[in-house]
């Protein structure tokens, strides 16, 4: 499926930057409807005014996983979703022990079982019409270890790795692209580095664009590319993994329906 060709796009996180950037390159490109959702009725509703009629703002909060299906049912109720956009997350800072149970709770709740909730409800009919796309916004943080994000690291690589099986099992018929950002200038990455002492590390970190992040994202699609890392520099960190990657993608057996 060629994102061109897309009737019904829901991007989560949309008030976010990235987000935000993503939403605003689909909306060039085609002329599906968006539903357009984040937590932030005045930041999402701003967004949807921007681009226009074609655009619905919704605010949804994604730490009650348990109400999404009621949810995206009445934002599907007129056209099926057939892009699905996970790139809504937050991000503490801290210990594990001085993380209290009901903030990692929350972290897990947002950045993982959330986006997990949405892809089993959207996929489905993806499948069964044989056309669809899925984009995971993970991070850097779920595939090396930070200090300081132990309840994000683990939600954001729980998400790549569900992200990276579906990828496998539901080609060619749904495309799953997994989104790995670095620091990307947005107001999670800001509060992120006022969290912690800055460093000589921490000042040399490169910070990327929201925007060339989301048009990063628009040409992997037309690629069929598996996944984006963003800033560059990080994609070395990435390849380490990539030769178990390529073993278990071309080995693992197929799971039963």
């Amino acid at each position: 499926m060629n994102i061109r060709d897309a009737r019904h796009v829901l991007v989560t996180g949309a008030a976010g930057a990235i987000g935000q950037a993503i939403a605003l390159e689909i909306a060039d490109l085609c002329g599906a409807r968006l539903t357009l959702v984040d937590k932030d009725r005045a930041g999402v509703e701003a967004l949807a005014a921007r681009i226009g009629a074609k655009a619905r703002a919704v605010a949804w909060d994604l730490a009650r996983p348990e109400a999404l299906a009621a949810a995206y049912e009445d934002a599907t109720r007129d056209e099926a979703c057939d892009v699905l956009v996970n790139c809504a997350g937050i991000m503490e800072l801290r210990s594990f022990a001085g993380t209290p149970w009901s903030l990692g709770q929350l972290l897990l709740d947002v950045d993982l079982v959330s986006p997990l909730r949405l892809m089993s409800l959207a996929v489905p009919r993806m499948r069964e019409e044989r056309r669809g796309i899925v984009v995971n916004v993970s991070s850097m943080a779920g595939l090396v270890p930070l200090r300081g994000s132990a309840y994000y690291g683990a939600a954001k690589a729980g998400l790549a790795m569900a992200s990276e099986i579906a990828r496998i099992e539901l080609a060619p018929d749904v495309q799953v692209l997994t989104v790995y950002p670095g620091p990307v200038a947005s107001g999670l990455e800001r509060r992120a580095r006022a969290q912690v002492p800055a460093t000589w590390i921490s000042r040399a970190m490169p910070t990327g664009d929201p925007a060339e992040l989301a048009s990063r994202v628009m040409r992997a699609i037309d690629a069929g590319s598996a996944r984006v890392i963003y800033p560059p520099l990080y994609a070395g960190a990435a390849e380490v993994l990539a030769v178990a990657r390529r073993v278990t993608e071309r080995f693992s057996p197929a799971p039963l329906e």
